[in-house]
């Protein structure tokens, strides 16, 4: 459609998750009418993100340094590993200030159709992390769609006879959320959930 490096702009930007055509084609146009300086910054921070940042070799969240902040934590609680896809769902656990054990980042989630099997994630490095015995509960807290029940059940299946708890997070109705808008297999995960309520 455009000429030279437009289009070129437009094609990768399109190719960044999330980013259609008509956004790529916004975003390369808000990039031609800005100022030089703040797309300089952009492309050095761009390079740095690359340069500098790496995976932690303990748990496989990003990290600046071998280690990443949380592994490098002595008041986290080594016994207590939840699993997640990526390093923004670490984020988000940590928003909420409840789990206080560390993590363990797999890379994804099993994924026939994008020929994505267990061997393409980070779960040997997982089992490796079990094999002296200090962890005793594996919280499994994958993503609830088919990918994450899919990697969830097989990391369930994997790591049960390893002689360690395997938990799954709760999943349900959303606090503020109408029943009559739920769909069937939210519903029926808040069923399964449910608490018993005491006096």
């Amino acid at each position: 459609m455009y000429e030279g490096p437009v289009q070129d702009l437009i094609d990768e930007l399109g190719r960044l998750p999330g980013i259609g055509p008509k956004s790529a084609q916004r975003i390369a146009f808000h990039i031609l009418a800005a100022d030089p300086d703040e797309i300089r910054k952009l492309a050095g921070i761009l390079i740095e993100v690359k340069d500098k940042v790496k995976f932690c070799e303990i748990c496989f969240n990003v990290s600046e340094d071998d280690q990443c902040r949380i592994c490098r934590d002595p008041r986290r609680d080594p016994a207590l590993i939840c699993v997640v896809e990526e390093s923004k769902d670490v984020v988000a656990i940590e928003r909420t200030r409840e789990f206080r054990g560390r993590y363990h980042v797999l890379g994804g989630a099993i994924s026939p159709i994008d020929g994505i099997g267990p061997s393409d994630l980070k779960i040997r490095e997982l089992c490796q992390r079990l094999a002296d015995g200090t962890v005793t509960e594996v919280i499994l807290a994958t993503d609830p769609n088919l990918e994450g029940e899919a990697t969830a059940t097989y990391l369930s299946r994997l790591l049960l006879p390893m002689g360690v708890k395997v938990s799954r997070l709760a999943s349900g109705l959303p606090v503020g959320g109408d029943l009559e808008y739920a769909d069937e297999v939210t519903l029926g995960r808040a069923f399964e959930g449910r608490r018993y309520v005491t006096a």
